[in-house]
């Protein structure tokens, strides 16, 4: 099999909901979901990213509940910020779970690239510490204090405002142009996260937000899980601009397999097929080279498309990208080696 490195993954979600039964439900699974040991043994996934992420408490307006019913058009408002004190819990919950995770042997929360190759190497799942919307991060003293406990890559936006910027709601069809840019405790957050080598993740963040994190960043520009807005015109997706942008900085894209990210009118119908999916990956080949994209699932924060159900089926889509042409090379950079020369370039070795 060819290994597959993910850009982003919501597993954590479901080992808080597992509870006493989290150790199970890692190394064996439930039949649920799209993540767990054994399918990510039998898809060949090698590692990934797996984000810390608040949700937003649940209320009539609930935009989450209401975007997953709704096919477009469709333009539904911002979930308002969760503060610190109810996201910080939450977070570090999940952090605690990753951490037992490891403790069971196989996997391994890696800190630099060497880490990375080595837990691969080893046949332990090499997984990346990120967090999704930067609520639980107050101050840049509690950005060091994650960085201490192996936080590596932040996104400092989910789609709701933080102190830090502001997020893309759930609209199709729309531009990603939104809002407001970063905040002057953004700029500052940005700065910090390129001295402590934190890769920054554009995914979520509206296009001023981006064209600020562009302006002020020294690393390569990274959107880990999102598609190609000439192909679906997403909110959440990346212009033919944005895409250029990532491209002068030596960044990537990480394919997002949501279906609702996916298809050109939005729709969260089941997908059948490759065909939508290559789509995409030619127009973001087509911007960012055969270097610069790569694999951003969203397994289990998000709907997949029928043949690709969960991390057991990743196989089928390599081999849909060799059937379309792609070579066996560039298949190999876009599963696997991609995101481990880009944290090289990001981290340092």
């Amino acid at each position: 099999m060819i290994p597959v490195f993910d850009g982003h993954n919501d597993f954590l979600q479901r080992m808080v909901a597992a509870g006493p039964g989290r150790d199970r439900l890692w190394l064996e699974g439930d039949g649920s979901g799209h993540l767990d040991l054994p399918r990510m043994k039998a898809g060949g996934f090698a590692g990934g990213f797996f984000a810390i992420w608040t949700p937003s408490p649940p209320g009539p307006d609930d935009a989450m509940a209401a975007m997953l019913k709704k096919n477009p058009p469709f333009a539904l408002p911002l979930p308002p910020e969760v503060a610190p004190a109810q996201a910080l819990p939450h977070a570090l919950a999940q952090a605690g779970h990753l951490m037992a995770m490891e403790r069971t042997g196989t996997l391994a929360i890696c800190r630099t690239a060497a880490d990375l190759r080595a837990a691969i190497a080893d046949g332990q799942i090499a997984a990346i510490l990120h967090i999704e919307g930067a609520e639980p991060i107050p101050d840049l003293d509690a950005l060091h204090a994650w960085h201490a406990m192996g936080l590596r890559s932040l996104g400092p936006v989910w789609s709701r405002p933080t102190r830090y910027a502001h997020g893309v709601p759930f609209a199709f069809p729309s531009s990603p142009d939104t809002g407001p840019g970063l905040t002057a405790e953004g700029e500052d957050l940005v700065r910090e996260c390129n001295r402590l080598r934190i890769m920054l993740d554009l995914s979520h963040l509206n296009e001023k937000g981006f064209d600020d994190v562009a302006r002020l960043s020294d690393a390569p520009l990274v959107a880990s899980h999102s598609c190609a807005h000439a192909v679906a015109p997403s909110s959440r997706n990346l212009t033919d601009r944005q895409l250029r942008v990532i491209a002068e900085s030596r960044g990537l894209v990480g394919l997002n397999f949501a279906v609702g990210f996916l298809h050109p009118e939005g729709r969260r119908d089941p997908m059948h097929g490759f065909e939508i999916m290559l789509r995409h990956l030619d127009h973001l080949l087509a911007f960012l080279g055969e270097d610069g994209v790569a694999l951003g699932s969203d397994f289990d924060g998000a709907e997949m498309p029928a043949d690709l159900a969960d991390a057991s089926a990743l196989q089928n889509l390599l081999q849909a990208m060799l059937d379309h042409g792609y070579g066996r090379e560039l298949v190999e950079k876009i599963a696997c080696k991609n995101w481990l020369n880009l944290l090289e370039r990001t981290w340092g070795a």
